[in-house]
């Protein structure tokens, strides 16, 4: 069936365009003024249209050694379709080795085929114990090019050491993928049963990220690899890197940040529902949330870090060890960022996510690309409610906005229209061979 979209505005390499789309067998087939002969024709007037979303960090269904994040890849990717959100990459569990790998894969895949949306996922790993080589090989096998780490966690035997990672981003030039990592410096992490939750921002002070993400600036800076850090969340830290190694930033080492830091700050920490804003790393100071404001430009991707978990459940463990770290924000997160930044966030949500995990198809509106959509319009403004998943309650509920999401489009099908959640049938996508960073 081919469908033609016309008199909508259209998010074309950074400029707002007055052309058609047309769309044939799930893909781009023209984009220009022709008003081309189709089976369905969609009137998108005064509405503006964008590529489809991919959120880069989602944690559907995981367990956190309390509780289990509860928007599994089903509710998580219904609230997906509400936030204009077409793709959505997740987490394989931590393994050791190449055959953990391989079985951990096929396990998560069980799970995500019930995802509204197409999905991949990174390979996560944690104190290897074998060939790191071999680990890469079942990687790019298995259809995947990243491979995320923690620094940190050492409590729960999931941080990886320095000479690992030394070796993985080696390897990175070898064979062209990415280290994703979660950069904390375990040492400087204290935690202690007497804490409570809401003392997380002490428990994980900023100093813990920046002087990690220096390190490892500095090791992709001597080994030329690529790395890429997950969910920055402190301007301190994004300015160090600026000031010291401005000079491999887009090019060897990537940012990504998530709304949450660009949001909130830590104060909220001291209010009386504190306990629902926790989240690893925490949030930081006015003064560097403003400074992480300031330096959006040099933040390449937007992630949610989406790990939802129901109010009750944060309540209920008061301290923070044991407490289960995580909030939802795949629905609301591209209406809010867009709010604050304009249109400078739509790449840092879709190109720039399919260009550094070698999704060919995805983030941008082009022929022979996957037809993926978000439609916006204009509204009177409202007031964010509760997401469309699972969870009880969302943070950013009570936020003003005058645009929404009125239509999602997931390979030339509508999965929401006119804010119905109609449902689809998403599909594991596989990175491209040859993926240039």
């Amino acid at each position: 069936m081919t469908k033609l979209i016309k008199n909508g505005k259209v998010y074309i390499d950074g400029k707002w365009q007055d052309v058609n789309i047309f769309i044939e067998d799930e893909r781009f087939a023209y984009i220009g003024k022709e008003e081309k002969a189709a089976d369905e024709i969609i009137d998108a007037n005064g509405l503006k249209i964008i590529p489809g979303l991919i959120d880069p960090h989602v944690h559907f269904a995981l367990y956190c050694g309390t509780v289990t994040s509860v928007d599994d890849f089903e509710s998580g990717s219904r609230c997906a379709a509400y936030g204009g959100i077409t793709t959505i990459v997740d987490f394989l569990d931590p393994t050791r080795n190449a055959r953990k790998l391989e079985r951990s894969f096929y396990d998560r895949l069980q799970l995500a085929k019930k995802c509204h949306v197409d999905y991949h996922f990174h390979a996560c790993i944690k104190e290897p114990d074998s060939d790191l080589e071999q680990y890469v090989l079942m990687m790019k096998q298995l259809g995947m090019n990243t491979i995320k780490l923690f620094t940190t966690y050492s409590e729960t035997r999931r941080r990886t050491y320095d000479p690992d990672i030394i070796k993985l981003l080696e390897l990175t030039k070898k064979y062209n993928f990415l280290v994703t990592a979660h950069i904390e410096n375990d040492e400087l992490v204290t935690l202690k049963p007497e804490y409570a939750c809401t003392y997380i921002a002490e428990a994980r002070p900023s100093e813990c990220e920046y002087t990690e993400a220096l390190k490892l600036a500095g090791f992709a800076r001597d080994t030329q690899g690529y790395l890429y850090m997950v969910h920055c969340s402190s301007g301190e830290t994004l300015q160090r890197l600026i000031n010291q190694y401005g000079d491999i930033l887009g090019k060897h080492f990537y940012v990504e940040s998530c709304p949450q830091y660009f949001t909130f700050n830590k104060e909220v920490l001291n209010s009386e529902k504190g306990y629902l804003y926790t989240f690893a790393p925490p949030l930081r100071s006015k003064e560097e949330q403003e400074l992480l404001i300031k330096n959006i430009k040099y933040v390449n991707t937007i992630g949610t870090d989406h790990c939802s978990f129901m109010s009750e459940d944060k309540k209920s463990h008061p301290s923070l060890v044991g407490h289960p770290l995580g909030i939802g924000g795949i629905e609301s997160s591209f209406i809010i960022l867009h709010k604050q930044f304009g249109d400078q966030i739509i790449d840092k949500m879709s190109k720039n996510v399919a260009k550094l995990n070698g999704f060919s198809k995805k983030g941008s509106i082009e022929v022979g690309k996957d037809a993926d959509l978000a439609f916006i319009k204009e509204v009177p403004e409202y007031e964010l409610g509760k997401p469309h998943g699972t969870c009880d309650y969302s943070i950013y509920e009570g936020i003003k906005l005058n645009e929404k999401i009125v239509h999602t489009m997931l390979r030339g099908k509508f999965i929401l229209k006119d804010g119905e959640f109609l449902g689809g049938q998403g599909e594991l996508i596989n990175c491209d061979k040859e993926v240039k960073f």
